[in-house]
Order: structure tokens, then C-alpha cells, then sequence
């Protein structure tokens, strides 16, 4: 556990009676205007956390490649297809730093969005970054399940995987909450980011 993971293992029982105590509506108040932003690689459950998170906290969710593929009137493949990744990204550095200045709301991003410095900085500026943590083989589990993964196209998805995860999580870990993404039910996942968040934003009012 790094030093941002700021709760400690407990049980998946401990975790609930700890979240269940937490005033959520106080949580939010502190939260002000920012976004919760997700960040983390392809399949670590940023949507299907977030939107467990959002509903958890009477807040929206959004999800950063629906709203890039309603704007562009095309699906994230087909516009890393027709026009390549940089093309992409460049939209991608857009959208986000709209929906950012829409918040408080829940936002989960694509996989490479958090790689771009300026959306770092616009996330820094109007949101909470929390990086979902999530091991190899717990993740190639579940982007098997889906064939709609662009960067992943290739005769070696997991080489891919493992030359992503060994590029990126270096940046992922500059978010400002870490919380690991194991196989366990999603509210148990949702109940260790509101632990964590109730304990960071207790911790920087006290600074």
C-alpha cells in the first residue's frame, strides 16, 4: 500500500461499517465543485465503479469515451481507425476539460487520458484523482470479455497489456488516491474510495 492508499486493508465487513458511518452529504459539501475523476488502465472498473460511486453520492456519471463517441459521432475504434491515436487524444484533451468545469459529478476516462500533461493539470485544477489499482492477471480477465479494445487489436494483447501497464502506472500513481481494484464486489470497491476520500479531504482541511 503507497502512502496515498489512505486506508488501511480492512475486511470487506470492517470496510462497510466504516463507509455506512461516513456522512455523505458532508463528503460531498467538502468535495465543493470538483470531479471525482477515475483513472487507471483499461478494464480496472472505472465505469462500473463510478457509476455505483456516483449513485452512492446523489451525484452524475460520466463517462468520458461515451461523450467523446457522442461528439464525434463515432465509436473510440472507429476513430482510432479512420484517424489514428493522436487525433484521438487531442479530442479526448477537449471533452475532459469541458466536463470538468461541469462538476462535482463522477468521471471515469479512458485508459490514456490521464498520460496527457494537460489533463492532468485540469483534473488538478477542478478534480480529486483517484487512480483504480489493478493487477495483470485480474485485468486481462476482464478485457477479454469485451473485443472492442482498440490498443489491444493485435496478435499479443497481453505483451501489449503488460508494456501499457509498465509505461503508465508510473503516471497513474501522481493521482491523488490510489485504491486497489480486486476481485470483489463493486460496493466494496465503491466503499474503500469513500473511506479513502473521507480520510484525504479530512486530512487536507487539517493542513
Amino acid at each position: 500500500m503507497t502512502d496515498k492508499e489512505t486506508s488501511r486493508d480492512l475486511d470487506e465487513s470492517e470496510l462497510g461499517l466504516k463507509a455506512k458511518s461516513i456522512d455523505l452529504t458532508d463528503l460531498v459539501q467538502r468535495l465543493g465543485g470538483r470531479s471525482i475523476v477515475l483513472v487507471g488502465i483499461m478494464g480496472c472498473g472505472k465505469s462500473t465503479v463510478g457509476k455505483r460511486l456516483a449513485q452512492r453520492l446523489g451525484l452524475e456519471f460520466i463517462d468520458a469515451d461515451s461523450e467523446i463517441e457522442r461528439a464525434a459521432n463515432m465509436t473510440v475504434s472507429e476513430i482510432f481507425a479512420e484517424h489514428g491515436e493522436p487525433y484521438f487524444r487531442s479530442g479526448e484533451e477537449r471533452v475532459i476539460a469541458r466536463l470538468l468545469g461541469e462538476g462535482p459529478q463522477v468521471l471515469a476516462t479512458g485508459g490514456g487520458a490521464f498520460m496527457s500533461e494537460a489533463t492532468r493539470a485540469e483534473i488538478a485544477q477542478n478534480g480529486l484523482s483517484i487512480w483504480l489499482k489493478v493487477d495483470f492477471d485480474t485485468v486481462m480477465a476482464r478485457v477479454r470479455r469485451r473485443s472492442t479494445r482498440p490498443l489491444l487489436q493485435n496478435p499479443d494483447p497481453e505483451g501489449t497489456m503488460k508494456r501499457l501497464m509498465a509505461d503508465r502506472e508510473p503516471i497513474y500513481a501522481k493521482a491523488a488516491l490510489t485504491v486497489r481494484s480486486k476481485e470483489v464486489p463493486h460496493e466494496s470497491v465503491v466503499d474503500q474510495i469513500v473511506v479513502s476520500l473521507d480520510n484525504y479531504l479530512h486530512q487536507r482541511a487539517g493542513d
